[in-house]
């Protein structure tokens, strides 16, 4: 235990809350229980998914993703539809629209269904109500239910060395790489809306976005079932989206030549006094255009991996699990490591490609657009740009302002609030058949309410400006440390009990009795 905070220097400090387990960045929040009065400065870890923010957090999530990508790649049961999960994100209509506008407001903004002429035409076959995957038996009675592992890849922007860097840097295609990157969550929207259409039931997945060595986007995904190999490279060869936007090739106003505000007219205008036309009058124009193309196509790379992976294969899970989930908690940026990691070709490889995604559009609503003489939808005054809010357009994401993590309605039919509750549950179970109580998770929850119907825990942000009570951050860290190293040697000395439960019962909790509570 650390019982003098003083004697122990700060990155030791810091080193010593990382190997336990404890938060090092925690958001302090000020508790104030209305039944007795009582009030308590509480911390609350930070929840970051980023190893460069919290080490700890980050890894917290990335376990968690783990445990919800292994409990549904391999399941025999269906979920009833009641059950799905409205806190994932919804899937696109399948309504098999492949050159819809991006603007779908009232559906009037709609482009001609049919497909390109240079991609192939997708087979449709029937499609069975089931996401589980097709049985198989074998003539000795074993019965085998196989599952895939996929990963997808953008096409080449030019040669690449290997160390991910351009062999020629001005042949480099920056811009198409970029625009790639920006709406690559739509052409792998497109791919799952086609795979199902194309595998014959409701295919459910989970999907991890990862960078290449050239810091091209590609996703993993564990998917459920099998379906033919050569279906699944047909698919993605057949697999594009067009974007119907403005043309954003070449800016019209760069540098002090930006539009700017005015407030009589509520519309932003060039120095020569001519308004910008908006969102939807640019879109109307293109409408009207029978010659108009799409301002971008996005198509995935021919290099797709395919590989068979039977649920009792426990080894071959395992390692995939860990595969798919490896990188989540690192930036696309950080594909290249730490700054003094960094190759001279490598940091210019990465700011060539950062300064097309920071003034290229990202949306609609982008404020990037007034370099290419439209104005933003809903646009306001004071937007400018190169400064559009989307984390898309800082370093750290190269164009992926998203999810990394993307899962199907029907995968495991729990929110991730449900899979980190079942991890809790197993380290209580432990503790409990061992006779030690846990910290219970709800004791201070803000659902909790008292006999009138008002809550009984009140919980409000620091002012650190105002209030003189709140602990240093060495204190904070003191107190969390000694907390973990309690916690973990109950725990421990529980499973050594006769009654905890078996190893492999406990093996998904690992050393998460902390976080549990």
């Amino acid at each position: 235990m650390i019982s003098t905070m003083g004697q122990v220097a700060p990155d030791v400090l810091h080193e010593l809350a990382v190997r336990n387990g404890v938060c090092v960045r925690p958001i302090l929040s000020r508790l104030t229980d209305t039944t007795t009065g009582e009030q308590s400065i509480v911390s609350i870890p930070c929840g970051s998914t980023q190893a460069r923010q919290c080490p700890v957090c980050s890894d917290r999530a990335r376990k968690l993703r783990m445990q919800q990508c292994r409990e549904g790649w391999h399941r025999d049961d269906e979920i009833p539809a009641d059950d799905q999960d409205d806190d994932l994100p919804a899937e696109q209509s399948e309504n098999g629209d492949e050159d819809q506008a991006d603007d779908t407001e009232s559906a009037r903004r709609t482009r001609s269904t049919r497909r390109r002429q240079d991609a192939p035409d997708l087979p449709k076959v029937p499609m069975d109500n089931r996401t589980v995957g097709t049985a198989f038996t074998t003539p000795d009675g074993k019965t085998y239910r196989p599952s895939m592992f996929l990963t997808l890849t953008l096409p080449s922007y030019g040669k690449v060395g290997s160390d991910g860097t351009p062999i020629n840097p001005d042949a480099y295609d920056y811009h198409r790489a970029a625009m790639d990157a920006l709406h690559f969550p739509k052409i792998v929207d497109r791919f799952w809306q086609n795979l199902r259409r194309c595998a014959g039931y409701k295919v459910q997945y989970f999907a991890t976005v990862e960078a290449q060595r050239r810091l091209a986007p590609h996703l993993h995904a564990a998917v459920r079932g099998v379906i033919p190999r050569q279906t699944v490279k047909d698919v993605a060869a057949a697999t594009y989206h067009q974007l119907w936007w403005p043309q954003c090739t070449e800016p019209v106003y760069v540098g002090e030549d930006v539009p700017r505000w005015d407030e009589l007219t509520s519309r932003y205008v060039d120095q020569a006094g001519r308004i910008l036309p908006t969102w939807d009058e640019a879109l109307d124009a293109i409408g009207e255009d029978l010659a108009a193309t799409p301002a971008h196509v996005v198509k995935l790379g021919s290099q797709v991996d395919y590989q068979g992976i039977l649920g009792s294969a426990e080894d071959k899970v395992g390692k995939a699990v860990g595969y798919l989930t490896k990188y989540l908690s690192k930036s696309i940026a950080d594909t290249y490591g730490d700054d003094d990691e960094i190759t001279t070709r490598q940091a210019i490889h990465l700011d060539r490609l950062h300064r097309e995604v920071r003034w290229l559009p990202c949306s609609p609503s982008c404020s990037n657009w007034l370099r290419y003489g439209v104005q933003p939808k809903d646009a306001e005054g004071g937007m400018r740009p190169g400064w559009c809010p989307s984390k898309a357009h800082d370093r750290h994401h190269l164009g992926l302002g998203g999810r990394r993590v993307l899962v199907s309605r029907q995968w495991t039919g729990k929110t991730l609030a449900e899979h980190k509750a079942d991890r809790a549950e197993v380290v209580r179970q432990t503790l409990a058949a061992a006779g030690v109580d846990m910290p219970d998770t709800d004791r201070y929850s803000a659902s909790a309410h008292l006999e009138n119907g008002q809550s009984r825990f009140i919980w409000e942000p620091v002012d650190r400006a105002k209030d003189t009570d709140l602990p240093t951050w060495h204190g904070v860290m003191t107190r969390g440390i000694n907390e973990r190293i309690r916690w973990r040697t109950d725990y421990e000395q529980a499973k050594q009990r006769p009654h905890a439960p078996p190893d492999d019962t406990r093996s998904a909790t690992a050393t998460t009795a902390a976080s549990a509570a």
